[in-house]
């Protein structure tokens, strides 16, 4: 008995030592450079689509992952600064939400895997050198949808028979791949009876001019397609829009959420999560360079109810059968 007592003694003790010699799990480690600031309309849904997608690959954030976020909002330099800090942590993977930032944590670092989301053409901005081949360590998803300008116009008219002119507002500057957008509108608006107006705008104080000349006459409405420069300057363009009473349609959820009319465009939760299949198939040992970079597969349409309301217009069934989120 007592020989196999200390058999068992010493098969426990060499268990306990096995065990504790073992190594810890690995922690991976991710750096999110988000094109919004913190408090935007959808920033938090966003991250924890990308979190919660990660999980259903097998990475939880605070057991086997480490997540660090950084925010935009506060211009150029604090994004450039927010991705040196980001890289400086040396994750495995680095995540860029729109133009600006992955274009910054391209500059920080030539090493680390990056994959995008919310970049309109990753060719124009050197990110990659092609879409089936990005060939270093950029990757992602593009939501570059040329035919996206004809569509917001056919909605924007479907809602809005009366509007005759319509305004295509973006910053070249910023995105001009924007002109692609103005281009597929042009050539719906042909069909659509609808002139089209190109209105490229370059600070914020032409915002304002040119939508009060858009709205001295009646007819006019105005399209914006996806672009940072608006964006950040939404406020001011859905509150014109509605001083003006100008029907818009708007390629970002962002607008409709604010007190914008309507938008179609990419599912940015969608997108949320695919980006987190790629940062799990690159901690699998993929690298950027043999993930090619996808197109926006699925895009969702968001209603203002309470907006069309206040602009004297009556929602047509057929939109609101095919809308995915009503705001009422």
């Amino acid at each position: 008995m007592r020989r196999r007592a200390l058999i068992l003694l010493l098969g426990g003790a060499a268990a306990v030592l096995t065990l504790r010699a073992q190594p810890a799990e690995r922690l991976w480690r991710v750096g999110v450079l988000m094109g919004i600031a913190q408090d935007d309309a959808g920033a938090e849904r966003r991250v924890a689509a990308f979190a919660r997608a990660l999980q259903e690959l097998g990475w939880t954030d605070g057991r086997n992952l480490r997540i660090d976020y950084r925010w935009s909002g506060g211009g150029t330099d604090a994004v450039r600064a927010a991705a040196r800090e980001l890289a400086g942590l040396r994750p495995d993977v680095l995540v860029g939400h729109t133009v600006l930032p992955t274009l910054a944590l391209q500059q920080a670092t030539g090493r680390i895997p990056i994959v995008f989301t919310g970049v309109g053409d990753p060719i124009y901005y050197g990110l990659v050198e092609s879409l089936a081949r990005p060939g270093h360590n950029v990757t992602g998803f593009t939501n570059f949808a040329p035919m996206l300008g004809g569509e917001l116009l056919a909605l924007l008219n479907e809602m809005a028979p009366r509007v005759t002119r319509a305004a295509v507002m973006f910053n070249p500057d910023v995105d001009p791949t924007s002109m692609a957008y103005a281009g597929a509108a042009a050539d719906a608006a042909r069909s659509l009876a609808v002139e089209t107006i190109f209105t490229p705008i370059y600070a914020p104080p032409e915002i304002e001019a040119a939508m009060t000349m858009l709205g001295r006459e009646p007819g006019g409405g105005l399209l914006v397609p996806p672009n940072d420069f608006t964006t950040m300057h939404r406020a001011s363009i859905i509150a014109l829009a509605a001083r003006y009473r100008l029907p818009a349609i708007y390629g970002l959820r962002q607008f409709p959420a604010a007190g914008g009319l309507m938008s179609y465009g990419i599912d940015p939760l969608e997108q949320f999560r695919v980006v987190a299949s790629y940062v799990a198939r690159i901690f699998a040992g993929e690298t950027p360079a043999g993930l090619a970079v996808q197109a926006p597969a699925k895009f969702e349409l968001v209603i203002n109810a309470t907006t069309a309301r206040s602009l004297g217009l009556h929602v047509p069934p057929a939109l609101l059968a095919r809308a995915d989120e009503v705001i009422m």
